[in-house]
């Protein structure tokens, strides 16, 4: 799901822009808030939604991963310009594989990878956190126009032996692959001596992975991007991991994580209690940070603009000279008719524009606009809609008003149910419906609320 930025416009004019175009800006989308919901999520500490079901994954091991992998699929559907592909390669094994085409140099390859299977349960560390890296890194990079190919790679069954990232590599091998760099992430959550070191495992006398490691140490010592981590560059370093896959087929690789090298990895290895609590969630944060910046500089970021100025009710795509298709971001549809550079807003909403120049397309952040008077929001500021999850009834508690109806929106935008109402507490009978996420737009004298709401 796109950032939103709020913006309030009851009483005055002025200017905002969704985000910057450098790789510093790239850098700091990386979000504490984004990451630590998925970590919590993919690691069993909280339930999450999985094909319409409300499920916690609290087990990753290879024979009853499943309900993982298909979580792992369905959030790269969610973002834009990733061909995604569920790759199975065994009884049980599956890579999960998403590709972001490069723009001028599709046949460059830049590879970031993570195993997502466990030994135990939660697993926090061991590797739900490297897990959540690429996906972090794979939401904020898809909405980028790159020059180079990136593959974000999810591996099976890497604690039996690297057996996915094998699969992969030897495909990899056999094709032809021009794959650059490979950069593996395994455990970067724990510090438990606070000394901010993390490793980079580069492959002795290997000359690609070692210029991997160098430019990884080029990123942190950038004083532009203001990190305060330590590196310890380890030569030789472990293959007890799935970059070993790719440096045994010729490919530079390296392996980024918390510092084994200082014995200071989590004590909760390969057990139960490798809990989310265990995190030092700063220094996770600053290392995903690092690793953004690696990719997006490999990636080649493209000198296009996706900023939107916002003046007063009216948006403006900074880029010009492109194609335009301005999105409602409450149901993420696009707004029909609506293709010039500037878009004017007549209702309270949450709205974005894609932008096409050439072979780029780019997605700016939802803004969500306020058009509301200080009447309108004490009209509609006690509207109230419960239970949440619900599963066969949602109630409506609506103030006093002259008309009001709802509809009822799935997640591709599609009215599903629809109604006049006739009282201040309406009950609706939901049961009909599948399970998943849903909006309710109220429609409450000529006001528009847009909510969400869970149909268990």
């Amino acid at each position: 799901m796109k950032n939103l930025i709020n913006t309030s416009i009851c009483f005055f004019v002025f200017t905002i822009v969704s985000f910057g175009q450098t790789i510093v800006d790239v850098i700091n989308q990386v979000n504490i808030d984004s990451l630590t919901l998925t970590i919590r999520e993919f690691s069993g500490e909280e339930q999450t939604i999985v094909n319409g079901n409300a499920v916690t994954i609290l087990n990753r091991q290879q024979a009853n991963n499943d309900l993982a992998a298909d979580y792992l699929v369905q959030r790269f559907q969610e973002y834009n310009n990733l061909t995604v592909v569920d790759q199975p390669f065994n009884t049980n094994g599956r890579n999960i594989i998403a590709t972001q085409l490069g723009q001028t140099s599709p046949n460059n390859i830049y590879m970031i990878c993570a195993h997502y299977d466990s030994v135990a349960n939660y697993c926090a560390d061991d590797n739900a956190s490297g897990t959540t890296a690429v996906i972090e890194i794979a939401r904020i990079l898809s909405e980028q126009c790159l020059d180079n190919t990136i593959v974000y790679a999810l591996w099976d069954e890497e604690e039996i032996g690297l057996l996915g990232s094998n699969f992969y590599a030897n495909l990899a091998q056999a094709n032809g692959d021009n794959i650059l760099g490979v950069l593996n992430i395994d455990m970067m959550g724990y510090d438990g001596d606070n000394d901010n070191d993390f490793d980079v495992d580069v492959r002795q006398g290997d000359t690609g992975s070692i210029g991997m490691g160098n430019d990884v140490v080029a990123i942190l010592n950038n004083p532009a991007y203001g990190f305060n981590l330590n590196v310890n560059v380890v030569n030789p370093g472990t293959s007890a991991s799935d970059h070993a896959s790719f440096w045994n087929r010729g490919f530079p690789a390296v392996l980024v994580g918390e510092s084994w090298e200082n014995n200071d990895q989590t004590p909760f290895y390969h057990s139960s209690g490798d809990r989310f609590s265990t995190l030092d969630l700063p220094y996770y944060h600053q290392l995903t940070k690092i690793i953004m910046g690696y990719m997006v500089t490999k990636g080649g970021l493209v000198n296009f603009s996706n900023l939107v100025t916002v003046n007063s009710n009216v948006l403006t795509a900074n880029q010009v000279g492109a194609n335009y298709q301005w999105i409602n971001c409450d149901n993420n549809m696009p707004i029909a008719g609506e293709t010039n550079q500037s878009f004017t807003a007549t209702v309270t909403g949450n709205y974005a524009v894609q932008i096409t120049s050439g072979s780029c397309t780019e997605t700016s952040d939802c803004i969500e606009l306020d058009l509301l008077g200080v009447e309108d929001f004490e009209i509609l500021e006690n509207v109230n809609i419960y239970p949440n999850p619900a599963t066969s009834t949602l109630n409506i508690d609506l103030p006093n008003y002259k008309t009001a109806q709802y509809k009822i929106l799935n997640i591709n935008g599609k009215t599903v149910l629809s109604n006049l109402m006739k009282n201040k507490t309406e009950s609706i009978n939901i049961s009909s419906i599948a399970q998943g996420v849903y909006f309710i737009e109220l429609i409450v004298d000529k006001k528009i609320a847009t909510l969400k709401f869970i149909k268990n």
